[in-house]
Formats: structure tokens, C-alpha cells, sequence
């Protein structure tokens, strides 16, 4: 039976990216996310809207030449006017939206994206049925009718959740079927189901691109946040977390401390015994660290024998109650049998008034270097 769930799994999810089993819930609700991940997904999403924007803020009024050719002049007055409307609002988006890293400012801006077009082609969907048309004018005017599939394939661009495709997408059905019901007497149900099938197919494509886009910046986002031998995050997305918890920090005057910690001697050990055994000891020390941490908390190498623990909403006192208990555990045993022993220092964002996350660092970074200077394996905080 194991055997069989796994070989459904390899068949499944192998097309979506290396997934492991526990992030397969990545693929449906965003709220699973690590905040890395959900930091660079909000840039890719406004990035890739800001792309789209400049597109169609560009080729939304150009075919209004084709419009002054094949309609008559008051259809393509009004015709014009919406167009210029769109350009404007499109343009608009472009210019007053950057990447963030937050979330909810990337729903906003795909939402603005999509609802601009999908108003548009309600509008010029109405307006032309309220025209008789034939031959090249009839053709053109058809040809409005495809900026809905148009809309549906383009979120296959986008790394979303099932749940964020169908939010998406359903406005744009829904705004399909009113379309429909807004031109019930003439309307020809045959052609109009069809088309509406296709629709619903080109969606169900598009989700699952997306999905698998997503899939796959989730295996890379995991791939370049971790340190490939300690198994803790690398110094480049622990600064990107410490700017992160620090700025929440901040906005909900909350603590956060940081511990730089520093393993004593560890030259020596590489020296006597060999790089391999320094691995060793470092894979041993950050598994005894992330055992003794809370979930919340994160550990970070920030280079060589270095380690950085960042612990949201913990004051001075508890973490340097935290530490000491960390301390009194034990870090591992070198290879010759004797305790692994570190230098660490402390730094709390009010109490040492740190600005921004370099400040904060740096302080810690002070306090570690006092402690091994003053005969190491010990806690270096406050005033010391």
C-alpha cells in the first residue's frame, strides 16, 4: 500500500516541481507559506502585472485604428474613448505600483489588473449589441469576445494557489455569463456554450501552469534558503527574515532579539582533527540549537563557525534565559570528547535602539566579541 502511495505521489507531483509531500499544501492556500516565500512571490506577481500593464496601457489604444476603419464614426467615438480610459488606468497601475514583498499589495494589484479589462469588455460588449453590423464590422466586433480568453490565459504567468486562481478567475466567468444574459433574445446558445466550455478549459490550463509555477519557485525558494551542511538558513535570507521580523517588530513596537553566537576554538579543531570533523561539530551544534528554539524562532550561519538566532516577541530577560538553558544543554562534543563551548551576544531592539537590522547585528556582534575576549563560553548582553 506504501509502495502504491508513493508511486501515485512520484506520478502526481513529480511534474510540479520536486515538491516534497508536507508543501503540497503550498499549492492550495497561500497562508502555508513561508515568509520568504510569500516575500518573493508578491514580487513576482507585481512584476509580472506591472509587465502586462505596460502592454496593454501601450496596444489597448493602437487598435482603435481598427476600429475607425470598420465601424461607424459614433461606435468608434465611444469605442475610442473606452480605450482611452483603459490605456489611462492601465498606465496608471504601471506607474504608482512596486514591488512591496507584501501579499496582499500583490492581490491588489492583479486584482486592479484584471478588473480593468474585464470592465471594459462588459462595456464594448453591450455597446456593439446595441449596433447591427455585417461582414468586416460584424468580424471585428466578434473578435471582442475573446478578450476574455485572452484574460484567463494570461494567469498562467502568475506562481498562485488553486484558491487565488479561482478568486481570479471567477469574476472574469461570471462577467462572461452576464454578457451572455445581457444579449439573451439574439443570442446563439449552441455557439455561446462552446465557447464558454473553452473557457472554462483555458482556466483549467492556466491554474495548473500557474500551480506548477509555483511548485517550482517553492523547490528553489527551499533550495537557496537553507546552508547545505547545517540545515539552518543562510546568511542571505536570514538578513532577508531579520528585515522582515524587525520591520513587524517595529510597526507593533514589539520585541525581538537577536544572538550572535560565536563556537570557541573551532580553528583549533579543524586544525587538530580536520575540516570534515569541524563539519561535524557544526551540524551537531545547530541541531542541538534548532531542538532547544522554539518553532518561531531562527537560526541562522551566518559564516564559518558563525551562527545568528533571531527570536521574535522575546525581551532581553527571555532570551537570555533561553540562551543560558541553551548553554547548560550542551552544543555537542569536539572529537577529542570535550564540550563544544560558544561566545554569544545579545541585542534587543529597544533597549539598544536599533534602527534597522545592521544595527541590531552589529551590537550582538560587539557583545559575542566581549564575551571571548573575557574568557569565552559565556553570555554577553546589556552593559557587559
Amino acid at each position: 500500500m506504501s509502495y502504491l502511495a508513493d508511486t501515485l505521489w512520484h506520478r502526481l507531483a513529480g511534474p510540479l516541481g520536486e515538491l516534497d509531500k508536507s508543501e503540497l499544501g503550498y499549492l492550495f492556500l497561500p497562508n502555508r507559506h513561508m515568509p520568504l516565500l510569500m516575500r518573493r512571490r508578491a514580487t513576482m506577481i507585481v512584476n509580472r502585472v506591472r509587465m502586462f500593464a505596460f502592454l496593454f496601457a501601450v496596444l489597448t489604444p493602437l487598435w482603435s485604428v481598427i476600429d475607425f476603419v470598420v465601424f461607424p464614426p459614433s461606435l468608434w467615438v465611444t469605442l475610442a474613448l473606452m480605450r482611452l480610459l483603459a490605456s489611462a488606468a492601465f498606465a496608471t497601475l504601471l506607474i504608482c505600483y512596486r514591488p512591496s514583498g507584501n501579499l496582499f499589495d500583490a492581490y491588489r494589484a492583479i486584482a486592479v489588473l484584471f478588473a480593468i479589462p474585464t470592465a471594459f469588455y462588459v462595456g464594448s460588449h453591450t455597446l456593439l449589441g446595441t449596433y447591427q453590423l455585417s461582414e468586416l464590422s460584424a468580424a471585428i466586433g466578434a473578435g471582442y469576445a475573446f478578450l476574455p480568453f485572452v484574460l484567463l490565459a494570461g494567469l498562467s504567468v502568475f506562481p498562485l494557489t488553486l484558491i487565488e486562481n479561482v478568486f481570479i478567475s471567477s469574476p472574469i466567468l461570471l462577467a462572461q455569463a452576464l454578457a451572455g444574459y445581457l444579449s439573451w433574445s439574439t443570442l446563439n446558445w449552441p455557439s455561446f456554450a462552446g465557447s464558454f466550455w473553452l473557457l472554462m478549459l483555458i482556466t483549467g490550463v492556466s491554474m495548473t501552469a500557474g500551480m506548477s509555477q509555483l511548485a517550482f519557485m517553492t523547490a528553489l525558494v527551499r533550495q537557496s534558503v537553507r546552508d547545505p551542511l547545517t540545515g539552518a538558513f543562510s546568511r542571505g535570507s536570514g538578513e532577508e527574515m531579520l528585515e522582515l521580523q524587525l520591520g513587524l517588530a517595529n510597526r507593533n513596537q514589539a520585541s525581538i532579539t537577536v544572538a550572535f553566537i560565536d563556537v570557541d576554538h573551532f580553528k583549533s579543531i579543524n586544525d587538530r582533527f580536520g575540516h570534515e570533523a569541524g563539519d561535524k561539530v557544526l551540524i551537531t551544534l545547530a541541531t542541538h540549537i534548532t531542538a532547544a528554539l522554539r518553532r518561531v524562532d531562527i537560526l541562522v550561519r551566518w559564516g564559518g563557525e558563525e551562527f545568528v538566532v533571531i527570536m521574535p516577541n522575546t525581551d532581553l530577560a527571555k532570551a537570555r534565559t533561553a540562551v543560558e538553558r541553551l548553554c547548560r544543554l550542551g552544543l555537542g562534543t569536539a572529537p577529542d570528547g570535550t564540550p563544544v563551548t560558544a561566545s554569544i551576544g545579545l541585542a534587543e531592539r529597544s533597549i539598544d535602539g536599533a534602527g534597522d537590522w545592521k544595527a541590531l547585528i552589529e551590537k550582538a556582534d560587539q557583545r559575542m566579541y566581549h564575551a571571548k575576549h573575557n574568557g569565552r563560553d559565556r553570555v554577553c548582553f546589556g552593559a557587559c
